[in-house]
């Protein structure tokens, strides 16, 4: 793959969930999104609607994350009826964490309906953020296996840094084990050019990450990434 740092921006979900975030920063981050030419502008619930109008006729989509970043703590109909909201207010596309602990339990339906009933009342690209390294390999591809029955578009690595660092065999794994039935996404302190390359050619199709300015103008690592 040989894809300059400029032609990586349409790749990248441009992130900005940092708490305490002000509305001009937000702004800012949205017009980053136009000025780059990012895939999206991935913003906190709180702020969808303000991004979705700055962002109306752009083309860029606004995306947002639910049960994050503590992921697996919602009811399964609060998760389901805060994705129909986010919908509503403009967002495009919806992460959403997935309850790692039934999925231990072994409670596989019930793993499985939480995920389809945000499907349901979204009605937009869901992608679900699997936590690989909690889980053992059996329970990685159950996980898989389940995600894609429930309908999700997108399976993703991690929820963020604090879960994992964004790697090619991680990627991967999910593209193999997917067999083209879900895209991935790649999340987790993806902070260079040639980091975010190397998950593109192991076939992610989105990056998400908080460094995605330094990462398309080839600038100095984004240490201070985790998202």
């Amino acid at each position: 793959m040989t894809l300059s740092p400029a032609e990586l921006a349409p790749f990248i979900q441009h992130t900005k969930i940092e708490v305490g975030s002000t509305r001009d920063e937000m702004l800012t981050h949205a017009r980053e999104a136009v000025q780059y030419g990012f895939n999206a502008a991935m913003v906190p619930g709180s702020w969808v609607e303000l991004t979705a109008k700055e962002l109306a006729g752009t083309g860029i989509v606004v995306a947002s994350a639910l049960d994050f970043p503590t992921v697996g703590v919602m009811t399964s109909a609060g998760k389901a009826a805060e994705a129909a909201e986010l919908v509503r207010l403009g967002a495009g596309q919806i992460d959403i964490g997935v309850q790692v602990g039934w999925l231990k339990s072994g409670m596989f339906d019930t793993f499985r309906e939480d995920i389809a009933g945000v499907v349901r009342a979204a009605g937009v690209p869901i992608k679900v953020m699997l936590e690989l390294p909690l889980l053992t390999d059996a329970e990685r591809d159950t996980a898989v296996e389940l995600s894609i029955e429930a309908g999700a578009a997108y399976l993703k690595n991690a929820s963020s840094g604090q879960i994992e660092t964004a790697n090619p065999a991680s990627i991967s794994y999910l593209v193999k084990q997917s067999g083209g039935r879900a895209l991935v996404k790649a999340s987790g302190s993806i902070k260079r050019y040639d980091q975010a390359l190397s998950l593109l050619e192991a076939g992610a199709v989105l990056l998400g990450t908080s460094a995605g300015i330094a990462i398309v103008t080839d600038s100095s690592t984004a240490e201070t990434a985790s998202y």
